[in-house]
């Protein structure tokens, strides 16, 4: 009868060991966690104090225009889908793209809006300027983003000074290339 006992004692030693193994591990995960936050939390806090006393007033006044309250979300302008025939030689291929323009508020996207014949236009000979291949490619759908954020920033007149623009992306809902 003494065996049993001796063996259940015997059995609950390893699996004490192994509990308190893994809470040691969680309290050093969570540990190490915090410290983390603290240091980018920190380093936050001491960027932004630094920001003022230590930045020269050129970085200064170049970083005000760009940065935004965090609580203020951009706008979105969806912009109806385009079908377009694309420039591949020898066959006909069409491309149907969904388009939105992410715009600094509510004003500029009503800015825009006075524009949109002339901006759809200029879409619609972006795109009809491109290959099936171009516009497959991430490469080719970024540099058609670029040309549209240009082109819809220099129709606006609400081009970039010194890196900054109100209309702010281009972003693609969906592009089907047939």
């Amino acid at each position: 009868m003494a065996e049993p006992a001796a063996a259940a004692a015997g059995g609950e030693k390893p699996k004490s060991k192994k509990l308190l193994l893994i809470i040691i591990v969680a309290v050093v995960l969570l540990l190490a966690a915090g410290g983390a936050a603290f240091f980018m939390l920190k380093g936050s806090a001491h960027d932004e104090d630094g920001a003022e006393g230590d930045a020269p007033p050129a970085k200064a006044e170049k970083a005000k225009p760009k940065k935004k309250d965090a609580a203020v979300a951009p706008t979105f302008m969806p912009l109806d889908a385009v079908v377009v025939n694309l420039a591949d030689p020898g066959s006909t291929r069409y491309a149907q793209v969904g388009i939105t323009l992410q715009v600094e508020d509510a004003k500029t996207a009503e800015e825009v809006k006075k524009y949109m014949p002339a901006i759809r236009n200029g879409i619609l000979m972006q795109i009809s300027r491109r290959t099936a291949d171009e516009l497959l490619s991430a490469e080719g759908k970024e540099k058609l983003a670029a040309d549209i954020l240009e082109l819809v920033q220099t129709t606006t007149g609400m081009e970039p000074y010194k890196g900054y623009s109100p209309v702010e992306a281009v972003l693609f809902s969906s592009i089907i290339v047939q």
